[in-house]
């Protein structure tokens, strides 16, 4: 192995040694606790013995280890906060705590082939419900439908039948925007054209109420209105799984970061999809 090589690989080694000490700081629910609560405000030891309802001789310990890790330091009067290290850490915990939560529902799903940027922040859908069950995903979207009053955002595999005139509906009744994307070779019921024209859906295309494009394949499907976001991945089959998903609304306790992934992502989407071709639709 040559010299540039060998110093490659100690490089490396380095790196991982600086990375691995962090994380063993961080396998504490104490210090991760005591990290959460100076990112909410910076305090001292006896505020925060109290608050975890521990010793204070315990979070000095654990304060002590994450000032040595560079996590937090203390500042006058013995008043502890976030270094800029420790802030940025802990930005990215809730990536680590989404996938940990839902460890059981991704053993048989995937993220699909997203770009990297959207794996990067999907920490950003931590605060959510898990929906079990395709009649209760239907019927959060039928209320999701019902509640928008500026938009209605949707990519989906499938347009179930009784969707289309709850969404229909909201759109001529409040002039609201309708943006849907739909994968070639999308499943979609044979009454489908007929309720589309007994609707009026093809007047909302003239006027612009409604858009609609194709993409080639959907690798995670997402709905959502201004206030609330929904988000299904794959299963292992290589299938969007519409019998379960992550629902969202825009709250002050993640300042709407699941609903600005949602969006982003069907944005992105958008942006890169074509004219819609119904041709490529199959009717079952």
């Amino acid at each position: 192995m040559g010299s540039e090589n060998v110093n490659h690989v100690k490089n490396h080694r380095s790196s991982f040694t600086n990375t691995e000490q962090t994380f063993i700081e961080l396998g504490s629910s104490q210090r991760l606790s005591i990290l959460f609560k100076l990112s909410v405000q910076n305090t001292k030891i006896s505020s925060l013995a109290k608050d975890l309802n521990v010793t204070i001789q315990e979070v000095h310990r654990n304060i002590n280890r994450l000032v040595a890790a560079g996590l937090i330091h203390k500042g006058a009067e013995g008043i502890f906060s976030l270094t800029t290290f420790g802030s940025t850490i802990i930005k990215q915990i809730s990536t680590f705590y989404f996938l940990s939560r839902n460890k059981e529902y991704f053993s048989d799903h995937t993220l699909g082939e997203i770009s990297i940027k959207f794996i990067q922040r999907i920490g950003a859908l931590n605060n959510c419900q898990y929906i079990s069950g395709l009649v209760a995903v239907i019927e959060s979207w039928k209320q999701l439908y019902t509640e928008s009053n500026e938009y209605i955002y949707g990519m989906l595999p499938q347009i179930p039948l009784e969707l289309i005139e709850t969404v229909v509906s909201r759109v001529k009744e409040s002039h609201i925007k309708f943006r849907y994307i739909l994968p070639q070779k999308a499943i979609v019921p044979k009454k489908r054209t007929d309720l589309l024209k007994r609707s009026g859906f093809y007047e909302l295309l003239k006027t612009g109420l409604v858009e609609r494009k194709m993409i080639d394949s959907i690798e995670v499907a997402v709905v959502l209105n201004e206030k609330q976001a929904t988000v299904m991945f794959k299963d292992s089959k290589g299938q969007i799984d519409m019998n379960s998903m992550f629902f969202s609304k825009c709250t002050s306790i993640d300042n709407g970061l699941f609903h600005e992934w949602c969006l982003d992502y069907f944005r992105s989407c958008w942006e890169h999809s074509r004219s819609f071709d119904e041709s490529k639709l199959t009717e079952v």
